[in-house]
């Protein structure tokens, strides 16, 4: 059986708006997370690039805890170019992952379903038993952040330790191996929570967020580089 590329984003529920050069747009028909129940945790970071000294320990307590083999990675710290001249050059960090957004492209375009958006904590996650390895999930990812596990052959990319810290009542494990305290994770859906009040009092940006996916990791920007969110 097949089926066209239309009808699959049809059945999918997704919409195509067209944006001339500037590429896609792709919009939920589906109401947000933030319109459902009380009850709905909708989890989301804020990276703090301030606090953030690239020493990496997020990246290497990642693949620890989630068994991440050599060669890929589920997070990335980036730094940035240098600023200011010898000896005062200063440096700011960022923080690559997956976005967990609100209108997730890799959802929508998955023909089996094994990329999903978990109604009860907003994660965007995978089934690696349901990934057929078809490369579309990886391809309309606008941030570029999913990758082939070589081992498990299913797309993979960092679910907020869902199934490891998470499933033990811990936090993320990048969060708990930070020595700075860059990474605040918790329910952007309760008004109480440290990342809630972060999101608030903080001056933050989202990566892309001009593309309409509502990412739910945002960063608090370094002072010495310019927001292109």
């Amino acid at each position: 059986m097949s089926c066209s590329r239309r009808q699959f984003l049809s059945g999918t529920g997704a919409i195509i708006v067209t944006t001339g050069l500037a590429g896609t747009q792709i919009v939920s028909s589906t109401a947000s997370a933030a319109d459902s129940e009380d009850t709905v945790k909708r989890y989301g970071m804020v990276h703090d690039e301030n606090l953030c000294i690239g020493c990496t320990a997020c990246t290497e307590a990642c693949r620890e805890v989630n068994n991440v083999p050599e060669g890929v990675s589920r997070l990335n710290i980036v730094r940035s170019e240098p600023v200011g001249a010898y000896p005062n050059v200063k440096y700011g960090f960022t923080r690559i992952s997956c976005q967990h957004c609100e209108n997730a492209p890799c959802v929508y375009v998955c023909p089996t379903a094994a990329a999903y958006k978990d109604p009860a904590t907003g994660i965007v996650d995978v089934e690696a038993d349901k990934c057929v390895g078809c490369g579309y999930c990886l391809a309309a990812c606008p941030y570029q952040v999913r990758f082939f596990n070589p081992e498990t052959k299913a797309a993979d990319k960092c679910d907020f330790c869902k199934s490891t810290q998470l499933a033990q009542g811990k936090e993320p494990a990048c969060v708990e191996s930070c020595p700075t305290k860059a990474l605040t994770f918790g329910d952007l859906n309760d008004p109480n929570s440290n990342i809630s009040k972060l999101v608030s009092e903080k001056t933050v940006y989202r990566d892309k967020s001009h593309l309409g996916t509502e990412p739910q990791l945002y960063k608090v920007p370094h002072s010495i580089r310019e927001v292109k969110g």
